[in-house]
């Protein structure tokens, strides 16, 4: 969510200010609440909403929810959090299907937002919830734009609907009819019409546009638009909502690197929801808008509940119980390994997967380090290896190792590193498996938790050696004070250790994540 990066970078630190003060004084909210405006002034969002939503903000943050709260700076935090969903559209909005087939979807929008490519995102999507989705070709003027299309919906499994070449010849309102009627003799439960754009509003833009659906009559329309417009979102979704009225919108290209501030407007100043977001370039890379979880990924305050539904999507469940008990039997080989690999692959990108972990934000250089191509490369030695070794890895003498080394364009020491890693990690999973806390290098220990089998007598003398004994309570409670800083379970992104309030990863933490997938 690069789009949104610099946004949430200002508000981080923002509130990294907030958090070292006990007791929050009406200057220190006029403070906050000015840094928050200058932070969306700058990432582009409309002046109406940073006006309306920094009011809303300071007004709470003075009330009584915020004075007698235990942790004040928390609760600002909060209430920024629940505004910020607010002017995102509050709720999630899923798509409306007609009472009776075919749904017809039409899309609108400026030359360049992404229409057609999301035309193909939504229909692989919608394929894969077993619909049987129609691309209609109502494209006509934009040159090829027939053809993307097509190809589009080739790459995406989907039937299309382009009975004119395009390049300005046919009748669009002619051919989005006859669409709706090819859909209703094919069986085709939804039909989604790609219309044409232009690169700026104007009278013929918009009669088109509004004759098609007065033609189709569609039970959805949906506006996308470039989340890297500008300030011209606003004015452009004004001219849309007035032209042919809208009834959802669709965030394109949020995985570039705008401010892309304006188009967190949309939803508040025309009143209608953000239903999908585009996250990236292949046609997986389509998610429902949440507008809670979107508000939390720009606070850096991560999105795991995505991230947990998109390993639903990519982990087989009766895979992941055999996985298991492999696991629990001693039995996880370098097949097993090649295969879960493969299926993490299948999520997406690793940067955004990380990405969507608490504390991240703080991360961005590390996060931008790491190697995505090291999976290759990890999956590329395992491949050249026989059944037999992947099986079995202590059968790997010096020439065999050569020859995987060869075989694959790596190093004898890539293969070395690797085979090493894979049985750190099995002893870690192993452990795990067990009901033992692994001991994972660069992450604190799991609070709580102590290590099976520890003796009592080793407790005791642990006990009595962790305490000053100095005779000067000042100077006694300062060490006590150090021993508990150093001792404490540190906490992590990842969810081993921690209190209450989750901590940014380390770099360790992802160094270690790297050195399981090839080189460290």
């Amino acid at each position: 969510m690069a789009t949104f990066g610099t946004l949430s970078d200002r508000l981080t630190e923002t509130f990294r200010n907030l958090r070292t003060k006990g007791k929050l004084t009406a200057a220190d909210v006029d403070g906050t609440v000015r840094e928050i405006r200058r932070a969306l002034l700058d990432a582009d969002v409309a002046l109406v909403v940073v006006k309306d939503f920094t009011a809303k903000v300071r007004e709470r943050a003075l009330g009584d929810e915020v004075s007698k709260a235990l942790n004040p700076a928390q609760q600002v935090v909060q209430i920024v959090n629940e505004e910020l969903v607010q002017i995102l559209g509050g709720e999630q909005r899923r798509l409306q299907f007609a009472k009776t087939a075919p749904t017809v979807i039409m899309l609108a929008g400026l030359q360049g937002s992404g229409k057609t490519t999301f035309a193909g995102k939504l229909a692989k999507q919608l394929e894969g919830e077993g619909h049987t989705p129609l691309l209609v070709a109502a494209d006509l003027q934009r040159p090829n734009a027939v053809n993307q299309l097509q190809v589009v919906a080739q790459q995406a499994g989907a039937a299309v609907y382009a009975p004119e070449p395009g390049n300005g010849v046919g009748d669009p309102v002619k051919v989005s009819r006859d669409g709706v009627e090819h859909a209703r003799r094919q069986q085709h439960d939804v039909v989604i019409i790609d219309t044409a754009g232009r690169l700026g509003v104007d009278a013929e833009l918009m009669k088109q546009a509004a004759d098609i659906r007065k033609a189709v009559n569609p039970d959805e329309v949906l506006f996308v638009i470039d989340a890297m417009i500008g300030q011209d979102a606003v004015n452009t979704a004004k001219a849309f909502q007035e032209g042919v009225d809208f009834t959802g919108v669709v965030l394109s290209k949020l995985d570039g690197d705008a401010r892309g501030g304006a188009a967190l407007s949309v939803a508040s100043v025309t009143g209608r929801p953000i239903i999908f977001a585009s996250t990236g370039e292949r046609l997986e890379d389509l998610e429902p808008f949440h507008p809670d979880r979107m508000a939390s990924r720009i606070l850096d305050l991560g999105d795991i509940l995505t991230l947990i539904e998109q390993a639903q999507q990519a982990f087989d469940e009766e895979e992941a119980t055999k996985m298991a008990e492999k696991i629990a039997n001693e039995a996880f080989t370098l097949e097993d390994f090649l295969d879960q690999l493969q299926q993490m692959k299948k999520m997406g990108s690793m940067k955004k997967m990380l990405g969507m972990l608490p504390g991240m934000g703080q991360m961005k250089q590390q996060l931008e380090d790491f190697d995505e191509r090291e999976i290759d490369r990890t999956e590329a030695i395992i491949r050249s290896m026989t059944p037999g070794e992947r099986r079995n890895p202590k059968v790997l003498n010096g020439s065999r190792r050569l020859r995987i080394a060869r075989g694959s364009g790596m190093t004898v020491t890539d293969v070395n590193q690797l085979v090493q890693r894979f049985e750190q990690a099995a002893k870690m999973m192993k452990t795990v498996a067990r009901g033992g806390t692994p001991n994972i290098p660069g992450m604190g220990a799991v609070p709580g938790m102590g290590r099976p089998g520890a003796s009592s007598k080793r407790g005791k003398k642990g006990k009595s050696s962790g305490g000053s004994r100095s005779g000067n309570p000042a100077k006694r409670a300062a060490e006590n004070a150090g021993i508990a800083s150093t001792t404490a379970p540190t906490g992590s992104g990842f969810g081993l250790g921690g209190g209450a309030a989750a901590q940014a990863p380390s770099e360790a933490d992802l160094a270690e994540i790297q050195k399981l997938f090839g080189k460290g």
